[in-house]
């Protein structure tokens, strides 16, 4: 069997994007193995429904928010993971403060969540750029982001490094909800409202 394209949807776009293997003359089989065993282990981190958080860290001068996933470690004292990648502001900002608010997606914020997450750049002020309405936190400088369903305020504790990502620790020291809104999910590479059972 040979096989020429890939087609992968964007869900920023709705669109399907074409990829093609990267064949070379020696060991063709091999190389088109090795690629498609690469895209599916990759599709295998989607099969674990996930929080969607817009990361927000800020000092006095920079500010950035990343679309990103918080995981639960320990309710007592209140403690979350989540990875950022090492080439962008937010964990320079991260490295600098040893902060950040974890600013839980509301169902009205998935558009905002799709284009946080393709936007990078050290330059592109996201706060001007998608006109997000920042608020002051209490417990921590960085800045927490309008219209969210919750704004948890972290301080880091630790991090490790893992593959191109850091993963950093971080305790919560204060939280706001707004009950009214409802949280969402990304499964599969969609995202998805919550309803109770």
């Amino acid at each position: 069997m040979t096989i020429s394209t890939i087609h992968r949807i964007n869900p920023i776009t709705e669109t399907t994007q074409t990829i093609k293997p990267p064949i070379t003359g020696i060991g063709k089989k091999i190389i088109i193995t090795r690629f498609i065993m690469a895209k599916t282990m990759m599709e295998a981190t989607r099969l674990v429904p996930c929080s969607v958080v817009i990361l927000s860290v800020g000092t006095k001068d920079k500010r950035d928010a990343m679309t990103a996933t918080a995981m639960f470690v320990s309710e007592k004292p209140p403690l979350l993971t989540v990875s950022v990648a090492k080439h962008i502001l937010s964990h320079d900002l991260i490295d600098r403060t040893g902060e950040f608010v974890l600013n839980v997606a509301s169902f009205d914020q998935v558009k905002l969540a799709a284009q946080l997450g393709a936007t990078h750049g050290a330059k592109v002020d996201k706060f001007k750029k998608f006109k997000l309405k920042s608020l002051k936190g209490q417990h921590i400088q960085s800045p927490m982001i309008a219209d969210a369903f919750a704004h948890l305020e972290c301080r880091v504790i630790t991090s490790m490094p893992a593959a191109t990502y850091t993963v950093f620790l971080a305790e919560v020291v204060g939280h706001h909800v707004n009950r009214a809104l409802k949280p969402v999910v990304w499964f599969d590479n969609q995202y998805y409202s919550l309803k109770s059972l």
